[in-house]
């Protein structure tokens, strides 16, 4: 029997969140079988539930999309605060204005 590990690639059309999910896919005499940590589940279909809203409209990427256009896949890490203060082009009303 071959085992082999597949990720496979989705983007939701709802909030067009990006997301891998890896299989293990098992041939054998009676045709393939697909896992997820060892249990048996259904290959994976475009009506996969988006991890971000819960929406059941996802697009399928070819396996191995997502390694030629990694600029669809977020940063683990959020970008650093920029510490130039910020200045408003609006000037100041005038004290006699306020009430």
């Amino acid at each position: 029997m071959r085992e082999e590990l597949r990720k496979v690639p989705f983007e939701c059309r709802a909030c067009w969140h990006v997301w891998e999910e890896e299989y293990t896919v098992r041939f054998g005499d009676r045709g393939e079988v697909w896992l997820r940590g060892n249990v048996p589940v259904p290959p994976p279909t475009p009506a996969e539930k988006c991890p971000r809203c819960g929406c059941y409209q996802a697009v399928q990427f070819p396996e191995g999309y997502l390694a030629h256009h990694p600029e669809l896949i977020r940063a683990t890490r959020p970008a650093g605060s920029d510490a130039t203060p910020l200045i408003s082009p609006v000037r100041k009303r005038p004290r006699w204005l306020e009430t």
